[in-house]
């Protein structure tokens, strides 16, 4: 089982601590995103990557589109490479959508988790009531009737505007590849899952310590809903970082290197 579950999720361990880190990435992406960041914490830390099920180099035939017809699949998945792994006190990395993943799973299994690191988190894209999400109702069905339609095209356009750094465009050909190589059929229910989804009100079930990391601007999460996060999170800190777009792992990885470290200095761990 063990085996099976490592093959699942490509599961790749390194590093030289005991404390565990582990590194989810985001929608369309896979754990190569994380290769500015990593080896700064890997002399302290016990680094855990892995790729969500049909994502990057994961096992294709374990995707199940009943389960991953919501986020929740993910979490399942999460708490289940802890178990496997034996990971106790996870220091939980997470961009974008797999913030939310995180926290699903944190709720569900907060015996498992010391910290909540989380990139770019949106617990809703769709504005409702009292709430700014960043995009109308109408904006996220023309989004999703796009990439069903043309999931390609899509990718072409949707890259740039996420990275948001047009002097770094080898940063969005990057991306635009990853969301490519995705199977498309698995490609257009995980952004339903992703952009559908409303997990607002599971946050304020987070007893976890954590740190919320947001660039400005950001289309893909605006900062209106980094702050609905850390309000919502009661043991939460913000940072917002002085950089623009959605992936500050790829285009200022220093920033977040050094707000994970700050928000990790006084952190005592025994083994």
């Amino acid at each position: 089982m063990s085996e099976q579950i490592i093959n699942r999720n490509n599961i790749k361990i390194s590093g030289s601590g005991k404390q565990p880190m582990l590194f989810a990435h985001g929608y369309g992406c896979d754990q190569h995103m994380w290769r500015y960041i990593t080896p700064a914490f890997e002399k302290e830390f016990k680094l855990v990557l892995f790729d969500h099920v049909g994502s990057g180099k994961s096992d294709q035939t374990a995707y199940d589109f009943e389960k991953y017809k919501t986020v929740k699949g993910y979490a399942d998945d999460l708490i289940e490479i802890c178990d496997t792994l034996n990971l106790k006190e996870v220091i939980f990395v997470g961009h974008s959508v797999s913030s939310i993943i995180g926290v699903l799973a944190a709720v569900e299994r907060p015996d498992l988790f010391d910290k909540l690191i989380l990139i770019g988190p949106s617990p809703c894209y769709i504005n409702k009531t009292d709430y700014v999400g960043g995009f109308k109702q109408d904006d996220i069905d023309e989004l999703i009737a796009t990439l069903e339609s043309n999931y390609l095209g899509w990718s072409s356009y949707i890259t740039p505007v996420i990275i948001g750094n047009p002097e770094k465009e080898v940063y969005a050909e990057e991306l635009k590849n990853s969301f490519c190589s995705m199977n498309p059929d698995i490609a257009k229910q995980f952004a339903r899952a992703t952009f559908l989804g409303d997990n607002r009100e599971d946050l304020f079930k987070v007893t976890s310590s954590t740190l919320i990391i947001q660039c400005h601007p950001d289309v893909i999460a605006p900062v209106e809903v980094g702050m609905f996060v850390h309000k919502a999170i009661p043991q939460s800190e913000y940072v917002l970082l002085n950089s623009p777009g959605h992936c500050p792992h790829l285009t200022a990885p220093e920033q977040v290197i050094a707000s994970i470290e700050a928000y990790l200095k006084n952190k005592s761990f025994e083994n």
